[in-house]
């Protein structure tokens, strides 16, 4: 009898035993590039949490390939080139320079693109409806927006007439895109603009020293990856409110970081719509089959409490208008 069941275990064991070890075989690990121009740039984080959120966990079945150009945006092209090498399945590229290098590094990888300002204009998309090759992703739409900022301004402050313009010419493409929409704004809202570049925190502080003397009424900060790295924000917000500059920028963090007011869409929202993407060109799908993304909402956020430092009265018509004021 004991031979017996010697003999049915042993069978039994035979015929699990390529079950068990199917079962137990490795899932699937997806490599993830990530080019970005910062290393921690908005909506990053998102990205990582919208990815765990579909089933994804680092170390299991995703692995992330970071690179970080560290404010340099002359080295996206190498770091983008470095990904292709490695033969990642799908590179992640943020915001537009990082696209623009991804773009040129290959036609054949799929890139998602996360909070791009105008896919179309900077040349990365035939169309939003239709992208086509091997790029999609989300916009920011910061482009269209950007006369905004002024509007804003002048509602809060109806006697402002000349604006400083704080932006960052080592972004050469976004950058141009949103200074032209800027000056367009400026036009027509009869507004003189002073445009101060800063590529670095040196010349952040430098670009204020050049406001104060020019005796500007407020200051638009065009958002870029150098002036959302923390603690980058807070440093400009800090130096708007001692130059007395009421401020606004396209990116609610600026408000909370201490900015007068900040009117965008929502970077956070941005990353976990962009890992919806990563997910769907995993899972099989063609890049160019998927619309570019725009965001339908976008927040108007005020620091009632920079606004009191500054002495500066907000409009009740201006506050009702607000989705969030900062206490």
């Amino acid at each position: 009898m004991r031979l017996i069941g010697l003999a049915v275990v042993l069978t039994v064991s035979l015929i699990l035993a390529p079950l068990t070890a199917e079962g137990q075989q490795a899932e699937k690990m997806y490599r993830v590039g990530l080019l970005s121009p910062t290393t921690h740039g908005l909506g990053i984080e998102a990205l990582r949490e919208g990815l765990r959120t579909l089933g994804y966990v680092e170390g299991r079945n995703l692995v992330f390939e970071q690179r970080s150009a560290e404010g340099r945006f002359d080295r996206l092209p190498e770091l983008a080139a470095e990904l292709v090498r490695m033969r990642v399945d799908v590179i992640v590229a943020v915001v537009t320079q990082a696209s623009l290098a991804a773009k040129n590094a290959t036609k054949t990888i799929p890139i998602v693109m996360l909070a791009v300002g105008d896919p179309v204009g900077a040349g990365l998309v035939a169309s939003l409806a239709q992208p086509g090759g091997n790029i999609t992703g989300t916009s920011f739409q910061n482009v269209e927006v950007a006369g905004k900022s002024l509007e804003l301004l002048k509602n809060a402050i109806p006697k402002v007439r000349v604006v400083a313009v704080l932006w960052n010419p080592a972004n050469p493409v976004y950058q141009a895109q949103m200074v032209k929409a800027t000056e367009a704004a400026a036009r027509a809202l009869g507004i003189q603009l002073r445009l101060l570049a800063a590529r670095d925190a040196n010349e952040v502080d430098k670009a204020f020293t050049t406001m104060t003397g020019e005796r500007t009424d407020a200051l638009v900060v065009i958002v870029d990856p150098l002036f959302t790295a923390a603690p980058t924000p807070t440093r400009i917000a800090a130096l708007a409110v001692t130059s007395r500059l009421p401020s606004i920028s396209a990116f609610r963090e600026y408000a909370e970081a201490g900015g007068l007011m900040a009117y965008a869409a929502n970077f956070a929202e941005r990353g976990r719509r962009t890992a919806v993407y990563v997910d769907k060109i995993l899972k099989g799908t063609r890049p160019g089959d998927l619309p570019v993304e725009q965001p339908t909402t976008f927040d108007l956020v005020i620091n009632s409490k920079t606004a009191k430092a500054l002495g500066l009265t907000i409009p009740q018509t201006l506050l009702l208008r607000a989705d969030e004021v900062i206490q």
